[in-house]
């Protein structure tokens, strides 16, 4: 394994978790995760980091995928340790593994920016999704003001290749709207303490249109 593996494997996935798991990240996944209903499938698993805010009461069941073996280990422990069955594999979102109308909602935090295939993405969602089902979101991806734009665009190549092939320029409730989802609430602004050039998020629920 070269460097560059090395760093993919190891160093980057812990980079990753530590910026998704910082105080005001945390407030406002606190604000979108218990909202979940019914039979639950999160985009993005690995980790846990949402673990602690699933109300496990209102949860039918709980499914998940991640790319990264690492993380899924991490997740799988999380889910042991709330005392619930879980079903997290090992899978990209270009191809979710579930069948059709499976779940009456997705969770999707801070995943959307990496994913080769947005699209791609967003319709395997609303296959998986049952009529009228929602997607619970938490995103950072493209400011509003013009001058943020512009350094998120001069940034961006060399943000991809260290942080995992993140994306700081891509629309979040917008990119929704456009897959064919109704955005019922949507929430957004600067992360505080954050550079503004990564601290642009949206968060909020949208259902499946059909």
């Amino acid at each position: 394994m070269g460097l560059s593996g090395w760093y993919e494997a190891n160093v980057m996935p812990r980079l990753i978790t530590c910026a998704c798991s910082q105080g005001q990240v945390m407030k406002r996944r606190a604000a979108v995760v218990p909202l979940a209903r019914g039979d639950v499938f999160e985009l993005g698993c690995g980790g846990g980091i949402n673990q602690a805010f699933y109300d496990r009461a209102a949860i039918t069941s709980y499914a998940g995928i991640d790319p990264h073996e690492g993380l899924l280990d991490e997740a799988r422990a999380a889910a042991r340790q709330k005392g619930w069955q879980a079903d997290m594999r090992q899978a990209w979102g270009e191809a979710i593994p579930f069948p059709d109308e499976g779940f009456d909602c997705v969770v999707c935090t801070f995943t959307l920016c990496s994913v080769e295939d947005p699209g791609q993405v967003m319709r395997e969602v609303r296959r998986i999704l049952r009529p009228g089902g929602g997607v619970l979101f938490l995103e950072h991806g493209r400011a509003p003001d013009p001058q943020v734009q512009r350094w998120q665009g001069r940034i961006e190549p060399v943000w991809k290749r260290l942080a995992g092939g993140c994306h700081l320029t891509r629309p979040i409730a917008a990119a929704l709207t456009a897959a064919g989802f109704a955005v019922e609430s949507c929430a957004s602004g600067y992360t505080p303490k954050a550079p503004r050039f990564a601290g642009w998020m949206e968060w909020g629920v949208a259902r499946k249109r059909d």
